[in-house]
């Protein structure tokens, strides 16, 4: 049944599983958890619609490329479906069998493991069984970018399609406006002992359960971590280690502009480096849209114009840069746009800062950073996509000089897609998860959702993060049964 925390905050004295957060990943878990038979209690922060109470708590300070971090999450009922746009594609097994650079590794886990989950994915965002993710179009002669395929979702609104299911499966309870504001970890036993829980009046309880699962995004779940004191005192977490570090984006490059050969059609054209472009540049994977202008040619004076409202654009708020994006348009005959892969970068980090929300809980300070391997990825794309439109005739390709000069700072912008901050890795030296999703050095903590990723490769994470919920779910039931056996 879902409830409201601020109204009615009795609990029952002991839950199987207790997980904070109820986005897409929250809410998955909860009810593949119920459905086994399990108590299962979902904490969510903020209620059943926006609010801008809940909202001011993801406030954040950035030290380092702007992320957007506040406006591109959503503290209600159903997390950030409530505005994802849908788009689906899962992780290839190339993601988890190639190494990133730098001194981190890759995925301790084969695709295989995920793989399996992906029918059940697909169906908890409305996709048609057995459905192939589809291309708008052919690849390109060289063999460095396929055809980009992906499937779209309706999309699925997770608070609005699983209500029914949220209010009626035995065993769940979902609480809104409920918070959590500590993780009380006992030493002794290696367990965490309990979460804290508080209305927006500070009046808090401890709820016990067998295990807990955060599952609040990547900046919440890093935020959660370090922001427990008995986790830091034993050990487990620490302020300048590997949680809240590589946190990944999606990298948004203006890559430039194209004239499209006259004659062909003007529909959009959707690439994906392939296997062998990463291998030969030795650099990340990334999606390329080129899509025309609906808008008349801009040159001379006007060009100039422009400019000038774009750059003015960037000394103004949110909405309004949005606005100037929409309607921006540069010279010649279409934009490229990306979505292109960044690698784990312990320097991109989350941290804490003195100050304290509304709750009491430690604010978070957000340095998103680029290495310079990502800056050669771009590079590589840019130029390599440039080359093969001129040898294939398709038209001319103007590349802005940041994408070719590294030593000019990009243009970009974010996709909110935050992940890694709690990696996956084979041991606490490279990660925070083990290949279970359960906090090294725990018991009973585990972490669901896109801040487990070892990589984060091109495509958008909510397919993968499905399928590793759903993983995770079957991965407590078993683990659960088997305690239950033990004892008889």
């Amino acid at each position: 049944m879902i409830l409201d925390y601020q109204q009615q905050n009795t609990l029952r004295q002991h839950y199987d599983v207790c997980i904070i957060g109820a986005g897409p990943a929250g809410i998955t878990l909860g009810l593949r958890l119920a459905a086994a038979g399990w108590s299962v209690l979902v904490a969510e922060g903020g209620g059943r619609e926006y609010s801008a109470l809940s909202q001011a708590l993801y406030a954040c300070q950035s030290s380092g490329l702007e992320l957007y971090p506040q406006e591109a999450r959503l503290r209600y009922l159903g997390g950030t479906s409530n505005h994802w746009a849908g788009r689906c594609r899962p992780f290839s097994a190339s993601d988890f069998a190639i190494a990133p650079p730098g001194n981190l590794p890759g995925w301790p886990i084969p695709y295989a493991e995920i793989a399996r989950y992906l029918p059940a994915a697909m169906a908890i965002v409305d996709l048609p069984p057995g459905a192939d993710f589809q291309a708008l179009n052919s690849g390109l002669d060289g063999g460095e970018f396929e055809p980009d395929r992906f499937l779209l979702s309706p999309p699925t609104r997770f608070a609005q399609k699983y209500a029914t299911a949220l209010e009626q499966t035995p065993g769940l309870d979902l609480f809104i406006h409920c918070n959590c504001v500590d993780l009380e970890f006992d030493p002794a036993s290696g367990r965490l002992a309990a979460v804290v829980l508080s209305d927006y009046q500070r009046n808090r309880q401890r709820l016990l359960a067998s295990n807990f699962v955060l599952a609040t995004g990547a900046i919440e779940n890093a935020r959660q971590l370090l922001n427990s004191q008995s986790l830091l005192s034993a050990g487990i977490v620490s302020r300048d280690g590997l949680v809240g570090g590589c946190l990944m984006e999606h990298l948004n490059i203006d890559l430039g502009t194209f004239i499209l050969k006259s004659g062909l059609a003007p529909e959009p054209r959707e690439y994906y480096t392939s296997d062998a472009f990463v291998d030969e540049y030795k650099a990340g994977k990334g999606n390329v849209r080129a899509a025309l202008l609906a808008d008349v040619q801009t040159y001379g004076r006007t060009a100039e114009v422009k400019h000038f409202l774009e750059n003015l654009a960037c000394d103004m708020g949110v909405a309004s840069k949005i606005a100037f994006v929409a309607k921006f348009s540069c010279p010649g005959d279409g934009v490229i746009s990306t979505m292109i892969e960044q690698f784990p970068n312990l320097h991109s980090r989350i941290s804490l800062l003195d100050e304290q929300d509304a709750l009491g809980v430690a604010k978070v300070n957000v340095n998103w950073a680029l290495s310079a391997d990502d800056r050669h990825t771009i590079k590589c794309i840019g130029s390599e996509l440039a080359r093969q439109w001129a040898d294939m005739n398709l038209g001319f390709v103007k590349l802005n000089d940041f994408v070719y000069d590294t030593s000019i700072p990009l243009k970009l912008s974010p996709h909110a897609h935050h992940m890694g901050t709690t990696r996956m890795a084979s041991s606490a030296q490279f990660g925070v998860v083990d290949s279970d999703c359960k906090v090294f050095g725990t018991e009973n903590l585990y972490i669901a959702g896109s801040s487990i990723f070892a990589t984060g490769g091109a495509s958008n994470p909510t397919m993968p993060l499905l399928q590793f919920a759903l993983r995770l779910a079957d991965h407590l039931d078993a683990r659960m049964n088997a305690a239950r056996g033990a004892l008889g």
